[in-house]
């Protein structure tokens, strides 16, 4: 394990700060994915759409970068993190008052 640490340069952190690092990560991972899940739901359809588990996925892995950005102190990286959440919330909000309208 410390061979892998020292190769990724993580080996002189604390416990804790390692557990930071991996949950932003964590974030990071689940943000990126939201491009896969957009990129399959395209693939299958055989047309560009944004399928709503990527505007979730938006949702949720910025909310985790975010935790993560106020953790190292980065008021740019958390301003931009809560920007986009206020924008992938707003698209889900959108969703749910057509798909309620559309059911009534």
């Amino acid at each position: 394990m410390n061979y892998l640490l020292d190769l990724i340069g993580l080996s002189n952190l604390t416990t804790s700060e390692l557990l930071w690092v991996f949950f932003g990560t964590l974030g990071q991972l689940v943000f990126f994915s939201r491009w896969l899940v957009q990129w399959l739901s395209s693939e299958r359809s055989k047309i560009s759409i944004i399928p709503v588990s990527f505007w979730w996925f938006s949702l949720i892995g910025g909310v985790i970068t975010l935790i993560y950005a106020h953790h190292i102190e980065s008021f740019p990286f958390m301003l931009a993190q809560f920007i986009g959440i206020i924008v992938y919330s707003r698209n889900l909000f959108l969703i749910h008052r057509r798909l309620n309208e559309k059911n009534s």
